[in-house]
């Protein structure tokens, strides 16, 4: 177990602010999340204070990157335009929600589930396709400050070469729709080293924008998304009907990203999850 203090960090309001698809809400003080092949819960102990359910080891190479806790979020809020109201009230509403740095293969086969769908539906079909040719995590047995994990046994999103061989008749029972094809052809391309994570990772802003949206399938909004959630470039900013609508209302239709080149997605994520839960709707 590592307990750790974090400042501006609420993983209730990440697993609910639409980034990630494998992160739940146990109850007011535990969340539960599988990355990177693991099982991690998550336990509040009040005053900005977390205990993890891991070695220390793996909190340092794995989950404070992933949570994106070397990041001054406090000072990311205090840049904002304090003329901007929406903004403002949209940050404070948020305050906690930090950018998850997600494993690339398994969150471009996310957003490319995710066109025109909700995102239960895109969790479901993300949980079956990692159910179907995952690797098993068994739960593991947790004592205070945790609590029993929501199931009994987990699985690992699949690597490019089990989801590559999973039949199209399989893949598109999980319910992917006419996505599955686009799935099919990213899984072939990762696994024959066409598209390769590293190698995508050292790409400029542009290029990388470039060749995603070279994919089969991925359109401006998923190649933003992509490049925001598993490439912490942050500076992207996704534009999704809820984004659309709050530009047309709050902005005559466009958000100027230029006052914030390295954060516009951040901002993205707190006015994302402001218009989506301001009024208690659940979507």
């Amino acid at each position: 177990m590592v307990t750790v203090k974090i400042p501006f960090f609420d993983p209730a309001k990440i697993a609910d602010s639409g980034q990630a698809f494998r992160i739940k809400v146990i109850d007011d003080s535990h969340v539960e999340l599988v990355a990177y092949d693991r099982y991690l819960q998550i336990a509040s102990a009040g005053k900005d204070t977390y205990a993890f359910s891991c070695t220390e080891k793996e909190f340092g190479k794995i989950w404070k990157n992933y949570l994106d806790l070397d990041r001054d979020y406090e000072a990311i809020v205090r840049s904002i335009d304090e003329n901007d109201d929406y903004l403002m009230e949209a940050a404070r509403f948020g305050c906690g929600i930090r950018i998850l740095k997600q494993e690339i293969f398994e969150t471009t086969i996310s957003y490319i589930i995710s066109q025109r769908r909700s995102i239960p539906s895109i969790t479901t079909s993300v949980e079956r396709i990692s159910r179907l040719c995952g690797k098993k995590i068994d739960a593991p047995k947790l004592g205070k400050p945790f609590v029993k994990p929501l199931c009994d046994e987990y699985y690992a999103f699949p690597t490019p070469e089990d989801l590559n061989s999973l039949s199209f008749k399989m893949l598109e029972d999980t319910g992917v729709g006419y996505r599955a094809p686009y799935i099919s052809r990213a899984a072939e391309e990762f696994a024959n080293g066409k598209l390769d994570p590293a190698a995508l990772d050292s790409l400029s802003d542009e290029d990388l924008y470039k060749a995603l949206i070279s994919m089969y399938g991925v359109g401006t909004k998923v190649a933003n998304c992509i490049m925001l959630f598993a490439f912490a470039r942050t500076g992207r900013f996704p534009v999704d009907v809820w984004i659309q609508r709050i530009e047309d209302k709050y902005y005559g239709g466009h958000f100027d990203c230029t006052p914030y080149p390295g954060t516009a997605g951040i901002m993205q994520q707190f006015m994302f999850y402001y218009e989506r839960r301001k009024d208690s709707e659940i979507i």
